[in-house]
């Protein structure tokens, strides 16, 4: 699953803000029960695992000028939530961009 948000802010003001709020990704995960883990292996890539429901997603975070994309790998159990899951990364990737 892709989500790209738009946004008008500099990598570097949107590589701040999400390190700076990396706590609040756990509340993306509807259920509110999430183990999230991030690292950046380059300036411009966080990669998120998450643990939720007995199962592991994995996912990253990608700046791009002009836009944030959201992608998570969702495994084939977990289909029937990618509609809450995209809802929960648009609504909320902004207000951690905001």
């Amino acid at each position: 699953m892709r989500v790209p948000i738009s946004h008008g802010l500099t990598n570097d003001e949107v590589r701040r803000r999400l390190k700076s709020r990396t706590g609040e990704i756990a509340d993306f995960i509807p259920g509110g029960v999430a183990d999230v883990s991030t690292d950046w292996p380059d300036e411009n890539t966080m990669n998120l695992t998450i643990g939720a429901m007995g199962k592991s997603v994995t996912g990253k975070v990608e700046l791009e000028q002009g836009q944030v994309v959201f992608t998570v790998e969702l495994p084939g159990s977990l289909s029937f939530v990618e509609p809450m899951i995209r809802g929960a990364l648009e609504q909320k990737g902004r207000k951690l961009l905001a």
